[in-house]
């Protein structure tokens, strides 16, 4: 049956013209014996497919087909594949492989591997190609990094799951929250839940979402009431400058944690002497485990944490990303 796939994508030439996408063939990596192919119906379009198609994070390999929130039918798998079987309705998120065998992949921290292959623009090493995503009619990836989807979630639903959900529900769950994790935060029996925004516009909608209280970062002394009162801070903003970090910091408890899960393309300001005098851990958070991906999954199908969406046609990934660079997205877009 995977003979019958067309591999397919649409892909990214010129990190100067990055709305012009190209319909490309795609020839990919040899198959493993764990190795599953996957019929793409859907893909999420996320904030790292712009950082990487417009050279933000540095020169990718071009030609670069992006997509790393992909749901889809497993049409293939390979004879050592346990977990997946062809018919199964599947997703993929930001890897496709690690060595699978060291410490942080036998601990369910394979995300961190030093191996590990990302979803599109990374190489594998044995055989020298480069990944690439789901802006595309299919793909292949190891077994470990392919997820059941749960029949309580539709294929559209579940795809931006897989990098914008997750990246937000991990640290969520190793820590004690994007439109995500506020929904996840109140699903997981968290009281107080506060969304900080730059302005008003997202109110209501964070009201809607699951948020206790919305604070707006735009004005001035915004930290004031909220002092050393919080257990913990997600954030999700990818622009440096728009994060009013000193103040942010001031509001988590001392013992709390403050955590990154974007990437802005310039440098985040060091704060040591706020880190220090009001004894809050700042760190960082990338993707999840495959152990967090079902527990996600199982969450969202059981608590109705539903993602919201709007669907376009693929062919038109080029007005898309356009609309996710310029912050014009509610909350999130998915290609089909």
């Amino acid at each position: 049956m995977a003979a019958e796939l067309e591999w397919k994508g649409y892909a990214v030439h010129d990190t100067n013209n990055w709305e012009k996408f190209d319909v490309i063939n795609i020839k990919p990596r040899p198959q493993g014996d764990y190795d599953v192919d996957i019929k793409i119906e859907y893909c999420g379009v996320c904030g790292s497919d712009v950082h990487t198609i417009t050279g933000g994070w540095g020169k990718p390999n071009l030609p670069v087909i992006p997509g790393h929130e992909i749901a889809g039918v497993a049409v293939r798998v390979g004879p050592k594949v346990t977990s997946i079987k062809v018919g199964d309705c599947v997703g993929v998120g930001a890897a496709v492989c690690s060595c699978m065998k060291c410490k942080l992949c036998t601990e369910d921290n394979e995300q961190y591997c030093p191996k590990i292959v990302f979803t599109y623009n990374s190489k594998y090493e044995e055989c020298g190609t480069i990944s690439t995503g789901g802006y595309a009619s299919a793909i292949r990836a190891h077994e470990g990094f392919v997820f059941p989807i749960p029949d309580g979630l539709k294929l559209e639903e579940a795809a931006s799951m897989f990098c914008g959900g997750l990246t937000v529900f991990s640290p969520l769950v190793r820590n004690g929250a994007g439109h995500y994790a506020l929904q996840f935060a109140k699903a997981l029996g968290s009281d107080e839940v506060v969304a900080f925004s730059h302005s008003s516009r997202k109110k209501e909608d964070a009201a809607k979402l699951g948020a206790t209280k919305f604070v707006v970062t735009g004005e001035a002394g915004f930290e004031e009431p909220l002092h050393a009162s919080l257990d913990l801070i997600i954030c999700t903003a990818d622009v440096a400058s728009g994060i009013s970090l000193k103040e942010l910091l001031s509001t988590v408890k001392p013992g709390g944690h403050f955590v990154m899960v974007a990437l802005p393309d310039d440098e985040v300001p060091a704060l040591a002497d706020d880190l220090v005098s009001k004894g809050v851990y700042f760190g960082g958070s990338l993707l999840g485990s495959k152990k967090e991906v079902r527990q996600m999954l199982q969450l969202a199908a059981e608590k109705g944490v539903k993602p919201w969406i709007e669907v376009f046609p693929m062919k038109e990934c080029g007005k898309v990303v356009r609309a996710v660079k310029d912050g014009n997205v509610r909350y999130r877009n998915v290609l089909k």
